[in-house]
């Protein structure tokens, strides 16, 4: 083909493409200025709309499923065609906008009663989840929309109360009012409105709405009206009693989530109607998070298009029915938090199952599965040799359990692994090399509290993907394998309570990322020796090597490389727990840590905890003045060692510290006024060392027992019962006061007798003078 007739062509399509153009109906000025009134209402501002995604799933295995999230208003302007403008739809014979789409779209404002909004009177769909409209209560001029199908205003923090009038959209197909802020309850007869006027919906969304004063009888009516419904989601709607019978008359339905409402009794009498064969259709069963009790009912096995049941968090138990053999689709079985137990059932072998959690419950004996990729079975009472996961497995979890024997190294053949969590059994042997190398997708290896033994092996890859390794409680010994330094991506380093020969590793503080380090009850010895200068562990954020045989000075040049404890640059990271998700999935890393005098358990970590104890060593000298730096420290333990000189004043900056345990050394000089101050301080140490004057009284010192103090010979006031010099003098002991007693008891007996002598002689003298004049005896 010549290049003249290429020409001709392109021309061709130019003229053609022109041509429909100008052929489409434009959109109605009244209309375009409408939406534009109601872009310049709103103020565009990123955060609206931050984050943006669906969730699909339950809280274990939520499927996330991002919306992209952009000003779609940039692109009106009021020269072009509003039916071209970035999320509006407009009819191709009229022209008048049928649908408005403005998901996340940073929209920041109040959506008024009178926005230009309502001047669309052709709307057909209204989407406006994933904004921040604060403070708006929803209209009840969305009436005016009467061809409306499709109305979404989810996640958009709207207040106040669900209108009457929106029961009067009878076209409405899809109707999504989750995720808000409505502080009033849905009335009972606006409910009832909304089930017998919306007789066409195949769509209710409600979740998080307050449905408490909700009958019923009128949740019976949902069943009965709503015949088309195919998707049915009232999560935390706080619903009560039980799931009506009438349920089963909606034989369209596809998804049904009623979790974490108040459903009780067994759900084999709420649900066993359900599943003659009318609920074919479903797909999505969702019952967690409720109080049924009971076995499951053998007529689930009737739902044969079920591909996810959740049944999680409720009281259910006995051994799992036979006639799930009959879900041939089912790919999630989410059983975790109840009362289950028996043989896990080897029929199940044979489905298509590719997501099982059945944690927390009391199965025993169970058997390898090569189809899935999610297996939690954490908390039960498998026990016998390992189980291998299939090498689709990418979470794997047997924590608590009774596993005995070695790990055998075909493990690393499941190379698609992410999470290993193999916790609190009585597993034993060295570890397999290749474990710490063998994919460089996995994310978290937990093997704390088991008997391994042996050396950490030295074999990590630079490409590791890394982001948890917890080895504590086991039997580790040698030195730590400096190719650690290859996982970049490493967060969470937990080593404690093994038997570890080695001096500080400051190599770990080029990682950028860490903010984890537990190094607690191990033989780690000599000088915190760190360079001055040096740029060291920027995140860390919990610090923890208590327990070894540490010496010399507190390491100040270490203590200045702190930045995630100071400024709050810790605080960066939005998210309230260190946890790791991941497609499917999420893993909470936990810790153990001294807090308060006593050893917790922190099964999620707060991303804003920020501790160091360098507790049970054999420092000497000051505290360094820097340590005052860390501003957003909620606990110091220095207790234990060898430190002299004052406690310094600068402690008193630290206004986040929530427990200070400077116990068992050999401070000296006056307690710092300065410690007052700290408004948040719950427990404090100060026992055991030389401390001497006064104990200042001054705010939050004045709380605190004699515990907090005794053990300071020198020390002196409230609370101790020492007084200080110049005191007023306290009044004399109890057996002071016995004594004083028992001597005036005894003077004033004496006192009696002299008195009775001295009256008797009286007394008789004159009984012998009235004798004598009277002549009578």
């Amino acid at each position: 083909m010549g290049w003249h007739q290429i020409l001709c062509l392109l021309c061709f399509h130019f003229c053609l493409l022109s041509s429909l153009r100008f052929a489409l109906p434009s959109c109605p000025r009244d209309q375009r200025d409408a939406l534009l009134h109601f872009k310049n209402s709103f103020v565009l501002d990123s955060k609206a709309s931050e984050p943006c995604y669906w969730y699909s799933g339950d809280s274990f295995y939520q499927e996330i499923h991002l919306v992209k999230s952009y000003p779609k208003m940039n692109s009106w302007y009021k020269g072009m065609d509003c039916c071209s403008w970035d999320g509006v739809t407009c009819d191709g014979a009229t022209g008048n906008v049928i649908g408005l789409d403005l998901t996340c779209s940073w929209l920041h404002g109040t959506l008024h009663s009178n926005s230009s909004l309502f001047l669309l009177r052709h709307l057909q769909n209204l989407n406006l989840y994933g904004n921040d409209f604060s403070g708006s209560h929803i209209s009840s001029n969305l009436s005016a929309f009467a061809t409306l199908t499709h109305l979404n205003l989810s996640g958009s923090s709207f207040t106040g109360s669900i209108p009457s009038e929106i029961s009067r959209l009878s076209k409405l197909v899809s109707l999504d009012l989750s995720h808000n802020y409505f502080f009033n309850l849905l009335e009972n007869s606006i409910f009832t409105m909304l089930v017998q006027n919306l007789t066409t919906l195949r769509k209710l969304a409600l979740d998080e709405v307050d449905m408490s004063m909700v009958s019923p009888k009128s949740f019976a009516n949902l069943s009965s009206s709503l015949t088309y419904l195919s998707s049915l989601s009232l999560w935390s709607t706080s619903f009560s009693g039980e799931i009506p019978n009438s349920i089963s008359n909606m034989k369209n339905l596809t998804v049904l989530d009623l979790e974490d409402c108040k459903f009780t009794g067994y759900i084999s009498s709420s649900l066993w109607n359900l599943n003659q064969l009318q609920f074919s259709s479903l797909t999505y069963l969702k019952l967690s998070n409720n109080n049924f009790s009971g076995n499951m009912p053998l007529c689930l096995g009737n739902i044969t298009n079920l591909m996810f049941m959740n049944l999680s968090n409720n009281r259910l138990q006995g051994p799992l029915p036979r006639s799930l053999v009959k879900c041939v689709n089912l790919s999630t079985l989410v059983l975790s938090h109840n009362e289950f137990s028996d043989i896990f059932p080897h029929w199940l072998k044979a489905s298509k199952l590719y997501i099982l959690n059945l944690q927390s419950n009391k199965f025993h004996e169970f058997f390898s599965n090569t189809s899935l990729y999610i297996i939690d079975l954490s908390n039960n009472k498998f026990g016998g040799p390992f189980p291998l996961p299939s090498p689709v497995t990418y979470y794997y979890s047997i924590a608590s359990n009774n596993i005995t024997g070695k790990i055998p190294s075909l493990i690393c053949n499941a190379s698609n692994l992410k999470i290993i969590d193999l916790s609190n059994n009585s597993l034993m042997g060295s570890l397999p090399r290749c474990l710490t190398n063998f994919s460089t997708n996995l994310l978290v290896l937990n093997l704390r509290m088991n008997h391994l033994e042996g050396t950490i092996p030295h074999y990590f890859s630079s490409r590791s993907s890394l982001m948890t390794l917890d080895l504590s409680r086991n039997r580790f010994e040698g030195i730590l394998p400096q190719l650690l330094v290859k996982c970049r991506y490493l967060e969470v380093l937990d080593l404690s309570h093994n038997q570890i020969k080695d001096t500080f590793p400051r190599w770990l503080g080029t990682l950028p990322k860490l903010k984890v380090l537990v190094l607690r009850s191990n033989n780690l010895k000599d000088l915190l020796d760190i360079p001055k200068g040096a740029h060291l562990f920027p995140k860390l954020h919990i610090l923890d090597l208590s327990n070894n045989s540490f010496s010399g000075p507190l390491p100040a040049n270490l203590i200045m490389n702190f930045k995630g404890m100071m400024n709050g640059e810790n605080m960066q990271d939005t998210s309230l727990y260190m946890t790791r998700s991941f497609i499917s999935g999420t893993y909470e890393n936990s810790v153990a840590v001294m807090m308060k005098g006593l050893e917790y358990e922190l099964v999620r970590i707060l991303t804003f905890l920020t501790i160091i104890d360098l507790s049970c060593n054999s420092f000497q000298g000051n505290i360094p003045k820097v340590i005052g730096h860390l501003d957003f420290l909620v606990g110091l333990n220095l207790s234990h060692n060898h430190l002299t000189g004052s406690i310094p004043s600068t402690l008193g900056n630290l206004t986040n510290l929530e427990w200070l345990d400077l116990s068992l050394n050999k401070f000296s000089g006056l307690i710092p006024r300065k410690l007052g101050d700290l408004a948040s301080l719950e427990y404090l140490n100060l026992s055991k060392n030389q401390l001497t004057g006064r104990i200042p009284q001054d705010k939050q010192l004045s709380t605190f027992s004699s515990d907090s103090f005794s053990g300071n010979p020198s020390l002196c006031g409230t609370p101790l019962p020492k007084a200080c010099p110049g005191d007023a003098q306290p009044p004399p002991p109890s057996s002071l006061l016995t004594f004083d007693h028992e001597g005036h008891e005894r003077w004033l007996r004496q006192k009696i007798v002299w008195i009775g002598y001295a009256s008797g002689i009286v007394i008789g003298i004159s009984i012998a003078y009235i004798a004598f004049e009277t002549r009578r005896p």
